[in-house]
Formats: structure tokens, sequence, C-alpha cells
């Protein structure tokens, strides 16, 4: 691995709250690495399987979903069904080959500015350590039993 590699990150970021505190940190000039990519999605429980993989295979080296606390999600209960699709999506990832610690799924709201900045600075350095995906990891799709489109597509 070439020492100056820097992963490519994926952050799927929950419009009002996770969205929020990365406006928040960038307000308050709190750094964190430049190889996170924010993806706002309007509820963290819209992401699904399909669009993690989808990640994967167009080159992230790791994917982050946050969304608001558990009891504070503005739809509801969107956070506790993207857990519930997060927990299926890692044994998903385990039987495709994929280390799961390629994965998160953290609650950040509007107001943690400083803890949003520390768990992309936290997720960065996991993935570094585990180095860069390899192409044939890159190749979940194929790999994932059931389809990826029937396991983890939208509900509802």
């Amino acid at each position: 691995m070439r020492e100056d590699w820097e992963p490519d990150i994926i952050v799927f970021a929950c419009n009002w709250c996770s969205y929020a505190g990365a406006d928040s940190a960038g307000v308050s000039r709190l750094q964190y690495p430049p190889s996170v990519r924010l993806i706002r999605t309007m509820c963290s429980g819209r992401v699904s399987a399909s669009l993690i993989f989808e990640a994967f295979r167009q080159g992230a080296d790791g994917v982050l979903v946050t969304g608001c606390h558990i009891g504070d999600c503005h739809y509801v209960d969107g956070n506790e069904r993207c857990q519930e699709m997060m927990e299926m999506t890692i044994r998903l990832a385990r039987t495709a080959g994929i280390d799961e610690r390629r994965l998160g799924l953290e609650w950040i709201s509007a107001a943690e500015a400083g803890r949003f900045a520390a768990v992309m600075a936290e997720f960065v350095e996991r993935i570094r350590d585990l180095g860069p995906m390899s192409r044939e990891d890159r190749s979940v799709s194929s790999r994932t039993p059931g389809g990826v489109e029937e396991a983890g597509g939208a509900r509802r």
C-alpha cells in the first residue's frame, strides 16, 4: 500500500441532523479529512443496501450512514428502519466477503459539530488501517445472495 494513499469515504447524511452537524462543523472551522464525500439524504431511513453496495462498486473504500439519534427522527422511525437495514447490509457484506468494518452507522445531531468531525476522522483512520478495497471486493453486487435490490430496496 502506498504511504500517500487516502481512502475514499462516502457518508450518507440525514438532512435534519447529521448533515446539519456537518454544516455546523464547517461554520465552526472544525477539520475533518477531505477524503469524506457527503451525500445528503432526507432521512437515514431512505438509504438502502443497494446504495451502499453501489458506492463500493463505484470506488468507495468505506461507507458511513449517519442520522438523527433514536427517538429524534423527523420522520418518526426512519432511523430505526436504517438500523435494521444496516444490520442486514452487514450480513450481506460478510457473505460477499467484504470486511464489515468498512461499513458504519452513527447518530449525530445538528448540535454535535465536534462529534461529527471526530466521527469522520475516526472512520477515515479505521478505513486507512484496512487499506484500499480490492477490485474483487468491489464486485459485491454479483456475489450478494438474493440480489441487493431484492434484499435492500426501499420499503413502504
